[in-house]
């Protein structure tokens, strides 16, 4: 069994006969390479080269678009900050939104042009190079994220208390974007979406209640029509949430370092996927493949078989050989633990 038909068993809920492998990787990624990390963010056929080769060399069961959360805002007229070696950044000194009254104005990108068609781009070259050996994972930006990108995160957390209807209006275009994105990476051979909506977990449950969750399963909803599972990652202590992510219907709920993962399995229900919650400093990027492991056995307890071996957010560049090779050394000990 490939790694694509592994995950894609998982989420149909059938039986495998291991577990999968599916941590996050970007700078480390582009280090496997001869590339800078501007490269990797900016062009295509630099990110297909990185994923492959680390997840030959790592023996993970998937290869991914992230590189990252500006693709979206930069095409729709954000200034971004482009470094040597480090990801884009956006400035939101200058945000693209800084006058509200600007949104009245803001029109929906080519999907297929700019950043966005770059990462599209990508995901044609993984599904082909990869040969159906490798699950191949697309990725948007959710309503709260992609808000705070074009807002400046700040400015944005006010406008939840000071006006509430320029965020509906906001995230009702931004997921508006965000379908269309998924469709033509979804087009281009995308097997997953994964959906990054890191801001989310700054708001608290009312407000994601209020503004963020209906937009989210207005997203999650669009893609499952469009025959695609999708991946919710969430960064940050997301505990509170999860009654209403439960409420989504998503396929696998990224879990960071400060979830418990029984917790999540607890106010999630048994469907679905777990991955995570390694913390990616402290026991992926300094600490051994023995504490690695045990983490590992951990997470699998709590989670019980519809788990998949992941840390709780990127694994950091300059992280040793032998700590990222641990997931995948882990996930081959045999059938899955009863």
């Amino acid at each position: 069994m490939t790694g694509r038909e592994l995950i894609l068993s998982m989420i149909r809920n059938e039986r495998v006969s291991r577990t999968p492998v599916m941590p996050i990787t970007m700078m480390l990624a582009c280090d496997q390479t001869r590339h800078k990390y501007r490269e990797y963010a900016t062009d295509h056929r630099v990110m297909a080269e990185a994923q492959l080769v680390i997840a030959e060399r790592f023996g993970f069961d998937y290869v991914s678009v992230i590189s990252d959360p500006g693709r979206e805002a930069s095409d729709f007229g954000a200034t971004i900050c482009y470094f040597d070696d480090q990801p884009p950044a956006v400035d939101e000194q200058n945000a693209r939104l800084a006058d509200k009254q600007a949104l009245a104005g803001l029109v929906l990108p080519d999907p297929t042009a700019g950043r966005m068609g770059d990462r599209t781009q990508g995901v044609a070259l993984l599904r082909e190079r990869s040969q159906g050996r490798l699950l191949v994972e697309g990725w948007v930006e959710g309503p709260c994220a992609e808000g705070s990108d074009l807002r400046g995160i700040n400015t944005l957390m006010l406008d939840f208390f000071d006006d509430p209807a320029f965020i509906t209006d906001l995230f009702g275009l931004l997921t508006d974007n965000a379908i269309r994105f998924a469709r033509v990476q979804i087009q281009a051979g995308a097997d997953l979406i994964g959906v990054g909506d890191a801001a989310a977990s700054l708001v608290g449950p009312e407000f994601y209640a209020r503004f963020v969750l209906p937009e989210e399963k207005r997203l999650i909803d669009a893609i499952h029509a469009l025959g695609c599972p999708v991946r919710l990652h969430i960064c940050g202590n997301i505990t509170e949430l999860l009654p209403h992510i439960a409420l989504l219907g998503v396929d696998l709920i990224d879990l960071d370092s400060m979830v418990p993962v029984a917790q999540a399995r607890a106010d999630c229900g048994p469907k679905p996927i777990l991955l995570g919650n390694l913390d990616p400093v402290r026991q992926v990027k300094n600490g051994t493949p023995e504490i690695i492991q045990a983490a590992l056995d951990a997470c699998r307890a709590a989670a019980g078989e519809r788990y998949i071996a992941a840390a709780g957010c990127e694994i950091p560049r300059h992280t040793p050989d032998a700590n990222v090779r641990a997931f995948a050394e882990w996930a081959q000990r045999g059938l899955l633990r009863g």
